[in-house]
């Protein structure tokens, strides 16, 4: 394979981590039109970058993350850093004429989303946001059951992203519970997001929101001997109506117990059922009505070698495979786009639908209105 695709990545953290791990996997696992190359890695900590760009393989390092994205061999910019840092570093990338993966959510509001997905086009640049989820084989499976008519037309979406890792009070406060650095939505954003793009994903985009939050632990340790307000929401709950006129309803929360990863989706029509949960992440449950009444009930498909991408990792149904494999075939997507000048998806222009269910969301709690998504776009234009 002679062409190949640099990547630079910002933030040696928990996805830069994932990012790397799937950038060492990906030629391995499937074939591809060019092949990936760990170019440099940037943190702002020296000894930090120093460690990770060693153990993740990366040819070179920096600590600043402008002299990542201005170097002419960069093709790719992945920004793996906290979302109030993701306008300035994509429009810098795109502006440089990078193409961009960029961590969920996209940006702090539907309006900055909008404008980087705006300079993303005028650019002519791929980008991507990583709603990995979406890239499981299970939902890759359901969406080709619901586009074939399989259940019938849908009626009904059910949709859940709860964690504990915010259960215990005394947990210290961090970036992702501060307006500034993680905007006015907390859960959901950082988690609704995932379960709103598959949403989308799966049964259209999103017409109308109603919604409430609740901030549960009102103050935190600040780390200082103090405490700190938490400034977004806890939980989160939604309601929605789908463009299709489909119903549904969309909950979030980082403080319930025992849930570690609680992203399920149900999908309801006229003649089945879908259900999914991603802790069981190697198993769709479906029901079909047509069934004798003998004989009916959900059924669990075990997701194997037949089913989309699960093949290219494993070759035996039901042994599963994990959370990086995701990320994996994020990456192929992304390679694969580039070299081939072929469209990415999720595109920033895509996560811009979910960044306005989430602005909608949070001006339906702030007036007690249903929120039309329309109203939203119009003020964006």
């Amino acid at each position: 394979m002679s062409k190949t695709i640099n990547f630079g990545i910002i933030g040696a953290g928990y996805m830069g981590k994932a990012y790397s791990i799937a950038l060492n996997t990906v030629a391995s696992v499937f074939p591809l039109s060019a092949n990936p190359v760990l170019g440099i890695l940037a943190d702002e900590i020296p000894d930090v970058v120093e460690a990770k760009a060693k153990a993740y393989g990366f040819q070179r390092r920096t600590t600043n993350w402008r002299d990542l994205i201005n170097d002419p061999a960069v093709d790719v910019v992945a920004v793996c850093t906290p979302t109030f840092l993701h306008e300035e570093m994509a429009k810098a990338a795109v502006a440089a004429g990078k193409h961009v993966i960029c961590e969920k959510p996209l940006s702090l509001n539907a309006r900055n989303a909008s404008a980087m997905a705006d300079a993303a086009e005028k650019a002519g640049v791929k980008t991507m946001v990583g709603y990995c989820y979406a890239k499981n084989p299970a939902a890759q499976l359901a969406k080709e059951m619901i586009t074939a008519g399989e259940i019938g037309d849908i009626i009904h979406f059910r949709g859940t992203h709860n964690e504990d890792f915010l259960m215990d009070p005394e947990a210290p406060v961090s970036w992702r519970l501060k307006e500034a650095l993680a905007s006015k939505a907390g859960a959901l954003s950082d988690l609704a997001s995932h379960i709103i793009n598959m949403a989308h994903y799966l049964c259209g985009p999103i017409a109308d929101v109603v919604a409430d939050s609740q901030i549960i632990h009102k103050s935190r340790p600040d780390g200082k001997g103090g405490r700190a307000a938490v400034e977004n929401d806890d939980q989160t709950n939604l309601i929605v109506h789908f463009a299709s006129g489909a119903l549904g309803s969309i909950e979030a929360s980082r403080v319930a117990a025992g849930r570690k990863m609680g992203l399920t989706y149900e999908v309801v029509g006229t003649r089945g059922t879908l259900y999914f949960d991603q802790e069981a992440m190697a198993e769709l449950q479906v029901y079909k009505g047509s069934d004798p009444a003998a004989r009916c009930g959900f059924q669990r498909i075990l997701i194997g070698p037949a089913h989309p991408d699960y093949g290219s990792f494993c070759l035996g149904t039901g042994h599963g495979i994990g959370y990086n494999d995701m990320i994996t075939i994020e990456m192929r997507d992304m390679i694969e786009g580039v070299a081939g000048n072929r469209a990415v998806w999720p595109s920033f222009r895509d996560a811009v639908h979910t960044a306005l269910v989430v602005d909608a969301a949070l001006r339906s709690q702030a007036e007690r209105r249903w929120v039309g998504i329309g109203e939203l776009e119009t003020e964006l234009k």
